[in-house]
């Protein structure tokens, strides 16, 4: 009984020891985090701040009824299903070509990564210059008797933040791509050429394998980013920009300024909902992949 009592209290003692060293971190997240998030389900189910009339999922449906929230959310659908493969498919190639030990690797890796050093402002002015309508891109085109084209307020407009994304994303994704070429066993690799010479069929069945949660992690990344464009965007457009640019961040941010927190709550609970969904088939996908690498 007496072994019995020092040992339950040993353990409720550890307990109470890592209780104690989560509790800050457990106070941050709740502070910065679950309580504000409670917040804005709170708002998105009332009329508004002052009245806190609730009235239930009546805001969802005004929100899934407002043309602006619409087109915002189908050009963000867009870019990112555009934008998200793109980032991993080119930053995986980049880092295969890297990994293949080319002349001047290292300064095509600093190349690539120069551009997350840049701060913003930097980068809207260098697209500016590039595509504004004197810029030195219609500069070039009116050598070849081309008209200028007015690019941040045309159908041209998502094809420049595209490339926009892609130059200030694609170095740190090759970066945690050259990292899980890192990790491949050689031994494997070594039994893979035994067996083939064909390195398309070596990258298929050894390597991307490997690299799976690289690729989940990646892909995580890429569309979190793309999400948050909003910032060049705004820089280089303002609030209302050509329609083929307005995004969800857009609409959020103009519901703000116009305190209309109901909607806003509501819309990032949307986005917020969407997000974890194809986070989940994500993982669920790495997961399937993985168990077929184990097996």
């Amino acid at each position: 009984m007496k072994k019995s009592g020092k040992h339950s209290f040993k353990k409720w003692k550890n307990r109470g020891k890592i209780g104690s060293f989560l509790l800050p971190s457990f106070l941050g997240f709740s502070i910065f985090y679950l309580v504000p998030f409670m917040v804005v389900i709170f708002y998105s189910l009332v009329d508004n701040p002052i009245t806190k009339k609730f009235v239930f999922f009546k805001n969802f449906i005004e929100i899934f009824q407002n043309k602006a929230f619409l087109l915002a959310a189908g050009n963000t659908l867009k870019f990112s299903l555009v934008a998200v493969p793109l980032a991993v498919v080119l930053s995986l190639l980049m880092a295969m070509l890297l990994d293949h030990k080319i002349p001047w690797a290292s300064k095509f890796r600093t190349a690539y990564l120069s551009p997350m050093m840049v701060p913003v402002a930097s980068v809207i002015l260098v697209f500016q210059v590039l595509f504004s309508y004197n810029g030195f891109l219609n500069v070039i085109l009116s050598w070849f008797d081309v008209d200028k084209i007015d690019w941040f307020k045309s159908e041209y407009a998502p094809f420049v933040i595209l490339i926009l994304f892609l130059w200030k994303n694609l170095g740190y994704n090759m970066i945690l791509f050259m990292a899980g070429l890192g990790t491949v066993p050689k031994e494997a690799l070594e039994v893979a050429r035994l067996d083939t010479n064909s390195a398309w069929k070596i990258f298929w069945s050894i390597k991307i394998r490997y690299l799976s949660p690289t690729v989940l992690f990646v892909t995580i990344m890429s569309l979190i980013s793309s999400f948050k464009i909003f910032r060049e965007v705004y820089l280089l457009t303002g609030n209302y920009p050509y329609d083929t640019l307005y995004t969800l961040q857009h609409f959020m941010n103009n519901m703000f300024q116009k305190l209309d927190y109901q909607k806003l709550s509501a819309a990032a609970i949307i986005m917020s909902a969407f997000m974890v969904v194809i986070i989940g088939i994500l993982y669920v996908a790495e997961n399937k992949f993985g168990k077929d690498m184990e097996e």
